[in-house]
């Protein structure tokens, strides 16, 4: 093929896919709507993507940029002059850094404990499934969705000197809340215990809220935060920073092994080899906005995010279903409409907004994303989604037959075969009659039934389909 003919080709892939400009996909991607920002910010992955950070030494550019990016971060952050930070590959390296840092903080410690809200994120779950933590869920308040204090020490009282980490979020990604972390700073504190605070969706926006609620190192006991710059700092994917209050939290967050032939491996990340593109794309862009850009983007999507949601309770049958802390919103329906009809209606019109199971009695939610360049939009977002609204209502909302409702609930999904999966894609919606595995246009049924379905098998029927999906 040419180099015209390759292009061609990657333009006609990329046409399938969501847009990610233009703030009407609210979630996944995060658009400043600067146009400037995002061609710098191409510009600068392209001029890095062939260095490689495994080794600072050999490419001190990188280092210069992950040291700008770390004491720009710390100053927002109010860290003192002796935090230190990394820059890793998004927000789940992060948090796997952070609890990796804590478990080896606690060699003596035969079965580590995490504790966590019910509402963490689960790169949380997933990092303590490879570094085999053990993870403890809190019950969150049933009003505000906030990590419960009570419940957290409580906790902490079970498992005792066994906790190596704790963890909340500003904000949690669901509802789009800022845990209470002064409370349980505190208490961890009071135990000598490591404190994580994830703002990996909220770190780039939360210093530019004025009345945002005391969420980072000015809190005593915050010992780490995690926070991503592929979000709202509004840079290309993908790119965190993990932050500890002092060096020695960081210390055990690196990994070294001189014990081969060849070269002594030191690393600061999960990955060894790893292109500085994204790195240099984010010291470009963040250079680029400046604090200035970045109080003004804020203030902008704030603006929109609180407008939304005011719109949203203006609407019959919808609501909010917590008021919004930073950016995120969660929209709830009542029984006249489903929340799985509505997202599917509002991606026919041209928005991508993101369906949230029901969890542990909780109603099924919408999640909206609002970036600065969603803002101006509000207005017709509000009046699409009414209209959707409309047309769900119209519809009905949808009920799952209550045979297979039954059939979900008592599903082991640990005594199924493949063939056995092949089936369940079948009736789940998400394979043919020839067996062939994609995903419908409306995913409306397919979300009802898996939103009854329990965790596991909901679990593994998605990992199901995605094995399926990627066998070519």
């Amino acid at each position: 093929m040419t180099p015209d003919d390759v292009i061609a080709r990657l333009e006609q892939l990329r046409a399938r896919d969501l847009p990610t400009h233009g703030g009407r996909t609210l979630a996944y991607v995060y658009d400043s709507g600067i146009a400037e920002a995002d061609e710098l910010g191409r510009r600068a992955l392209a001029m890095f993507g062939a260095t490689n950070g495994l080794d600072p030494t050999a490419f001190p550019s990188l280092l210069t940029m992950e040291n700008d990016l770390v004491a720009l971060a710390r100053d927002l952050f109010h860290g003192a002059p002796e935090a230190v930070g990394t820059v890793t590959s998004g927000g789940t390296e992060s948090i796997l850094l952070a609890v990796k840092a804590a478990r080896d903080a606690h060699p003596h410690v035969t079965d580590p404990v995490l504790v966590a809200p019910t509402t963490i994120h689960p790169a949380f779950d997933k990092a303590a499934h490879y570094l085999g933590v053990h993870i403890v869920k809190v019950d969150v308040d049933p009003h505000t969705y906030r990590a419960d204090p009570a419940a957290t020490e409580a906790a902490l009282d079970v498992h005792g000197d066994r906790v190596v980490l704790v963890a909340a979020s500003a904000p949690s990604y669901a509802h789009g809340v800022v845990d209470p972390i002064g409370d349980i700073a505190a208490l961890s504190s009071a135990r000598d215990t490591r404190f994580h605070v994830d703002a990996c969706i909220g770190g780039w926006v939360l210093p530019w809220v004025e009345d945002a609620a005391p969420w980072d190192f000015t809190v005593p006991g915050v010992t780490s935060i995690s926070a991503d710059l592929h979000k709202y700092a509004y840079s290309p994917k993908g790119v965190s920073l993990l932050l500890h209050a002092h060096p020695s939290g960081r210390r055990t967050q690196f990994f070294a092994s001189a014990d081969w032939p060849g070269y002594t491996m030191l690393n600061s990340t999960v990955q060894s080899t790893k292109s500085g593109g994204p790195l240099a794309a984010a010291w470009a862009v963040v250079q680029y906005l400046g604090t200035d850009g970045y109080s003004r983007l804020v203030a902008t999507a704030i603006e929109g995010t609180r407008a939304l949601a005011a719109g949203v309770d203006d609407i019959e049958h919808l609501h909010v279903v917590a008021p919004p802390d930073s950016t995120l919103v969660a929209i709830g329906a009542d029984d006249a409409c489903d929340v799985f009809t509505l997202s599917d209606l509002m991606l026919e019109h041209g928005w991508l907004v993101q369906p949230q199971m029901g969890f542990r009695g909780g109603p099924a939610t919408m999640h909206v994303s609002v970036s600065a360049a969603t803002a101006a939009s509000v207005p017709e977002f509000l009046r699409v989604l009414r209209g959707c609204v409309s047309d769900a209502v119209a519809a009905g909302p949808i009920v799952v037959d209550a045979s297979l409702r039954a059939v979900a609930e008592s599903i082991d999904p640990a005594t199924l075969d493949d063939t056995t999966f092949d089936g369940l894609l079948q009736l789940a919606g998400l394979a043919g009659e020839g067996g062939e595995v994609t995903a419908p246009a409306r995913m409306a049924p397919v979300n009802a039934l898996l939103d009854v379905a329990p965790p596991a098998l909901r679990e593994a029927l998605l990992i199901a389909f995605l094995d399926r999906l990627t066998r070519g």
